[in-house]
């Protein structure tokens, strides 16, 4: 058998324990042969061979939670996602895209940062000064958040009279007025004003995502809120059926289906006519996403105890979406039908709660495969939560990029924590001492999809020098809990191997014969690298093609 391509001189990562390589061979898009040298019995006259002068060579990332239908969308729309964060710049970009876009009844964008303003939030009349004739809906960057001008209330009918919603909270002035941004479940008024989004659009934003994500070396994907409608997304589970049956989907997704919190189990013959409707060629829906809390920033993660105001004073626990009692029928529901269950769980409250569903699902399913459950973002948890993943076989699906001094966290969210709990933040080398799975993913739009950003962070707890958005004294030298970074070669699995096992595809993730030829090559040796962040994708491939090539 002759390989189709084979790429040599290349410090070819893999497992610990195998025999160094640096050469790999592929045949109908899966590597059929990992060692040293070229192996001339597997050359034919057509066999490409391509020398990497020393680079690494890795198996393909594969993100294990994102939404790239939302972050495609957002680029095709007032895109703020890649701006310097700073209130000024942000105004302009507002400014130029209305003056560009006449024809937009309503102007949506998202990626805004808290940051660029005095007290953590805009207002709506920062936005009124350079659009106030039509209404603008900006979601933030971490996508809890949408920030609008006058006009958009005043359409909404949202005013001092207004009651929070269950699930939200609308900021108010010091009058009680609203001051221009809308939290969680408080948002959904502004965004029914948003107009219907077509298919095609939704289509373009897809392909738009997987382009971007294939230029910094991603595979593969689990889209962790496929269904899922708020801030101003839609349906996209269309998006994806459609897409993979027209091939064109170069990237392997898996689809976490949304479990929506208001309806009850009646809903789950939906989702497994849902996933029966999947597995054309590139598209699966074999898990679930539940979201039991907010986040820190804005008090709506589910904490043990109260959040800690800066003067000091006792506020809120933040908010349990589903009640624990409420959960533990839901998660034994999906794992009796054979669901993978993808929680969202930020404080430490939400992270016990979900371990507590989940241990007693996998008690009432025994035979079902509990090893693929998880648990997203992870920002505290409580010491004695930490053992229960090893114990359990629950994956701690980590966003590593968030572990680090960045201006926000310092000045919004450490202090709302205290320093009681701020050393069990993102504790992920703890979580993997104690012999827990650790796969890793972006939650991009949130954060920028970049792995190698990610993997920088997650071994140093400090920003790259290479990513524009590490704002903050300190971020570039004092790491956010040091004793919770784990090591290159972890990082690196967990980007690869552990989001492939997350994922429930066994034949990607490493670079080993019989499994599938999805590879990324780098332009430097990533281990002597002295910023990983600065190091970049030049060939990404999937089943053996190139689908980017710098």
């Amino acid at each position: 058998m002759f390989a189709d391509r084979i790429l040599t001189n290349a410090a070819v990562f893999q497992a610990a324990g195998a025999a160094p390589a640096d050469t790999v061979a592929v045949h109908d898009g899966v590597i059929v042969g990992v060692g040293r040298g070229v192996d001339r019995s597997m050359v034919g006259k057509d066999t490409e061979i391509t020398d990497l002068g020393g680079v690494s060579l890795l198996p393909g990332f594969i993100d294990a939670h994102a939404h790239p239908v939302a972050a495609g969308m957002a680029a095709l729309r007032c895109d703020l996602s890649d701006l310097a964060h700073d209130r000024e710049t942000y105004l302009a970009a507002i400014a130029d895209y209305a003056a560009s876009h006449p024809g937009e009844a309503v102007i949506a964008g998202a990626g805004w940062y808290g940051d660029a303003f005095p007290d953590g939030f805009p207002t709506r009349h920062d936005i009124d000064a350079v659009v106030s004739d039509r209404p603008v809906i900006l979601t933030s960057h971490d996508y809890h958040g949408a920030w609008v001008n006058s006009r958009a209330l005043e359409l909404a009918g949202i005013t001092a009279q207004t009651v929070d919603p269950a699930g939200g909270r609308i900021l108010r002035d010091h009058a009680g007025e609203p001051s221009g941004v809308l939290l969680d479940r408080a948002g959904e008024a502004v965004n029914e004003l948003i107009p219907e989004v077509t298919p095609q659009f939704m289509r373009r934003a897809l392909l738009e995502a997987q382009r971007r994500l294939h230029s910094v070396g991603v595979t593969g994907w689990q889209d962790a809120a496929v269904g899922a409608e708020f801030f101003g997304l839609k349906d996209n589970f269309a998006t994806y059926v459609d897409a993979d049956e027209a091939g064109e989907l170069t990237a392997r997704v898996v689809g976490a289906l949304w479990w929506e919190a208001d309806r009850g189990g009646e809903q789950l013959t939906d989702l497994c006519a849902r996933r029966d409707r999947t597995g054309h060629a590139r598209f699966t829906a074999s898990m679930v996403k539940v979201m039991q809390d907010g986040i820190c920033e804005n008090c709506t993660a589910a904490m043990l105890a109260p959040y800690r105001a800066v003067g000091g004073h006792d506020i809120s626990s933040g908010q349990s979406f589903i009640a624990p009692e409420d959960l533990h029928k839901i998660t034994a529901l999906l794992a009796g039908e054979r669901f993978g269950v993808h929680m969202h769980a930020v404080g430490d409250r939400a992270v016990r709660e979900c371990l507590d569903a989940l241990e007693q699902a996998i008690a009432q399913h025994p035979r079902f495969d509990a090893r693929r459950h998880q648990i997203a973002h992870l920002d505290v948890v409580d010491p004695q939560d930490i053992p229960r993943f090893g114990d359990l076989g629950i994956i701690a699906n980590i966003q590593a990029l968030w572990a680090r001094r960045d201006k926000e966290i310092v000045e919004r969210k450490l202090p709302l924590l205290g320093p009681d709990r701020e050393p069990w933040h993102f504790p992920f080398a703890s979580i993997q001492r104690h012999g827990g799975i650790l796969a890793m993913g972006s939650d991009w739009p949130v954060t920028d999809p970049n792995p190698l950003w990610a993997i920088h962070t997650a071994v140093h707890r400090t920003g790259s020098h290479a990513d524009p958005h590490a704002i903050g004294d300190g971020v570039f030298d004092t790491p956010l809990q040091a004793q919770e970074g784990i090591s290159l070669q972890s990082a690196i699995h967990a980007y690869t191997a552990g989001s492939a096992h997350a994922n429930h595809q066994d034949r990607t993730g490493r670079v080993a014969v019989g499994m599938l030829a999805d590879l990324v090559v780098l332009d430097q040796d990533i281990f002597a690298a002295e910023d990983v962040g600065t190091v970049r994708p030049v060939h990404t491939i999937v089943g053996g093609d190139t689908v980017f090539a710098l």
